[in-house]
C-alpha cells in the first residue's frame, strides 16, 4: 500500500543531538521538565511573532522543535517513558502550533507595517486547522490500533518550513517567503489530513487486523504527528 513518509529529517537531526542527549541522560533529567521548557519556548515564539520579531519567532520555533525531539529521546534512553508523558507531549505540541499561528495571524491583522492583506489571516487559520487535523487523524487512528505516520506535511516539516522561513527571510520583501510558506501549509496540511483519512480507510479494507497502539511517549518518531 502507498505510504508517504517523507520525514527523513528526523534521523539526521537525531545524529546531531548525540552530545546534548548524553549530557541530559547522564543527569537523568525528567523528560517532562524538558517538555515544560519547550512549552515556554513555543509560547514565546507566538509572542515574538505578535510583537513583529519574526526572525526571533522563527528561531524559537526551531528551538521548540529541537526540545520536542530531545524530550522523547531522553524518555527512551533513561527508561522514563510513561502514558502521561505521551499525553503531555502531544497536548503541548498542539498548544505550540496554536500559539505560533495566532502570533502569525497578527502579522496580517496588526497596525502598519504588516506583511500583507488581512485576508491572509484566513490562510493562517486554514494552516492551523489543517495542522491540528493532521495530528488528530493520527491520534484517532492510533486509538484504533493503526500506525498512521503518513503524509507530506507532518510536524517535522511544519517546524522546519515555518521556523526556517521566518528565521532566514524575516520581513524580506514584506515577508514574501513566509507568506508563500503559509499558503503552502494551508493547502498541504489539509491535503495530508484528507490523505490520512483515505489511507486509514484503505488500510481497514486490506489489512486483517490493526497493529497494537503504543501508549507511552518514546514510541518511534514522536515528532511526526
Amino acid at each position: 500500500m502507498l505510504k508517504l513518509q517523507p520525514s527523513a529529517f528526523r534521523a539526521e537531526i537525531s545524529r546531531a543531538l548525540v552530545r546534548p542527549l548524553e549530557f541530559l541522560v547522564r543527569r537523568r533529567v525528567n523528560p517532562n521538565h524538558i517538555t515544560t521548557v519547550g512549552v515556554a519556548v513555543n509560547l514565546l515564539a507566538g509572542l515574538a511573532f505578535f510583537l513583529y520579531h519574526i526572525q526571533l519567532g522563527g528561531a524559537l520555533v526551531l528551538l521548540g522543535g529541537f526540545l520536542d525531539i530531545v524530550d522523547g529521546q531522553v524518555a527512551v534512553r533513561t527508561k522514563q517513558t510513561t502514558v502521561f508523558g505521551s499525553f503531555y507531549d502531544s497536548t503541548t505540541d498542539r498548544m505550540a502550533e496554536i500559539a505560533w499561528m495566532l502570533g502569525l495571524m497578527s502579522l496580517y491583522l496588526g497596525a502598519e507595517p504588516n506583511l500583507g492583506q488581512p485576508w491572509m489571516a484566513y490562510v493562517v487559520a486554514a494552516a492551523m486547522a489543517g495542522s491540528l487535523m493532521v495530528s488528530y487523524t493520527r491520534a484517532k487512528a492510533e486509538a484504533l490500533g493503526i500506525d498512521c505516520r503518513v503524509g507530506l506535511m507532518q510536524r517535522a516539516e511544519r517546524i522546519i518550513l515555518l521556523g526556517g522561513s521566518s528565521l532566514f527571510f524575516g520581513t524580506w520583501h514584506r515577508g514574501a517567503v513566509l507568506t508563500w510558506v503559509m499558503l503552502a501549509m494551508a493547502v498541504l496540511t489539509n491535503v495530508t489530513a484528507i490523505y490520512r483519512i483515505w489511507w486509514v480507510a484503505r488500510y481497514l479494507r486490506t489489512s486483517p487486523a490493526p497493529v497494537a497502539p503504543g501508549a507511552a511517549r518514546g514510541a518511534p518518531e514522536p515528532v511526526n504527528r
